[in-house]
């Protein structure tokens, strides 16, 4: 039940403890996908100046940029399979860097702590315990459970979120790639 609750955790959960350093050079258009990624949180071409790149939808960098060919430097990223693709597409290979949120190693015999064990353990007992609800047959606690697991990961998320935004400016986003 360990591995189904991490699987359950990991699904929702994005604090800075799963945040790891994206560094790639771009080759033959593309980048792979480190393994473990969860989710892109930002990426930018590192040069001088740095140009953020902006997460568009597959289909918007096709449509916008048909030809698969040297085009420029790059401003849109887009996840295909194992690979980032980028529109326009590189006319050179560039060092791509960012943050992105990967999974952690599982817990097992030989793993027997991480980040949820020292920081969230309230959270790792409570999405174990609903996901026992096959062996515990109707066990009327299971609904508690569920509440607290829910609360747990929206603790902990808010909790990741204010860490991250201590002393910064508040500003507003889209999230939409033109």
């Amino acid at each position: 039940e360990i591995a189904l609750a991490e699987q359950a955790i990991y699904q929702v959960l994005r604090v800075p403890d799963m945040e790891t350093a994206l560094n790639s050079t771009i080759a033959s258009g593309v980048i792979a996908v480190p393994s473990g990624l969860l989710e892109l949180k930002s990426a930018y071409v590192d040069g001088s100046p740095t140009t953020p790149l902006q997460r568009a939808p597959l289909d918007f960098i096709y449509h916008r940029y048909p030809t698969r060919s040297s085009d420029g430097l790059p401003i849109y990223i887009a996840r295909e399979g194992t690979n980032f693709v980028f529109g326009p597409y590189p006319d050179s290979n560039y060092t791509i860097k960012g943050i992105y949120y990967a999974r952690p190693a599982a817990l097992s015999g030989s793993n027997t702590s991480n980040f949820l064990t020292t920081t969230y353990p309230s959270l790792l007992l409570y999405g174990s315990l609903v996901q026992a609800r096959g062996f515990l047959h109707d066990d009327p606690r299971i609904g508690v459970w569920e509440t607290l697991f829910r609360q747990a990961l929206t603790d902990a998320n808010r909790s990741g979120r204010s860490e991250t935004m201590k002393g910064s400016t508040l500003t507003v986003s889209t999230g939409f790639a033109p």
